[in-house]
């Protein structure tokens, strides 16, 4: 085997690898920017696409947040 396959061939590959394999963003950080909030706001979870209650709201509401409010979980609710 020669020496340039033997030190190119595995970078090559890996980076192909983190390509194919890696996750595509479908976020929107031009919302995250405009409300002041993390993504966990209004999505379950930052690397899910499920949206929570506000999240939901946000979406029937043309995308603002002034009639969405976060439900207060306490304990014993």
């Amino acid at each position: 085997m020669s020496r340039l396959t033997r030190w190119v061939l595995p970078p090559v590959l890996l980076a192909a690898g983190v390509m194919l394999f890696s996750p595509i963003s479908l976020a929107k950080p031009d919302y995250m920017k405009k409300e002041k909030k993390s993504c966990t706001y209004c999505h379950v979870a930052p690397d899910k696409k499920g949206l929570n209650e506000v999240g939901k709201c946000y979406a029937e509401h043309g995308h603002s947040l002034d009639q969405c409010k976060p439900q207060k979980v306490g304990i014993g609710d």
